[in-house]
């Protein structure tokens, strides 16, 4: 398994997390007023947003990608919907090496 591979698994999960604290974590907090929701939402989305960081650091590494192809993916992270556009880029590269 690449580190590629590793990566784009990791991109489409941390884009779930971001989608469920956004959009039901927190409305739970603030308008069912259940904090907790995101609470742990949020530990695991963080988790994930760094595993996000280390695994496009591997992939950066052996992929040998440009910095600023590196940047747009790390700031792909930060906009909602974002991810899944990167995992479905880099499936199209993952399998175009292949």
């Amino acid at each position: 398994m690449t580190s590629l591979h590793i990566f784009r698994r990791v991109a489409f999960t941390e884009g779930i997390s971001y989608l469920f604290l956004l959009f039901i974590a927190m409305p739970l907090k603030y308008w069912a007023d259940i904090p907790l929701a995101v609470k742990y939402t949020g530990w695991a989305h963080g988790v994930l947003f760094v595993l996000y960081g280390v695994t496009l650091i591997m992939a950066w590494q052996e992929r040998k990608w440009k910095f600023g192809k590196v940047v747009l993916l790390f700031i792909a992270s930060l906009i909602p919907f974002a991810s899944f556009a990167v995992e479905k880029n880099l499936k199209a590269e993952e399998q175009k090496q292949a």
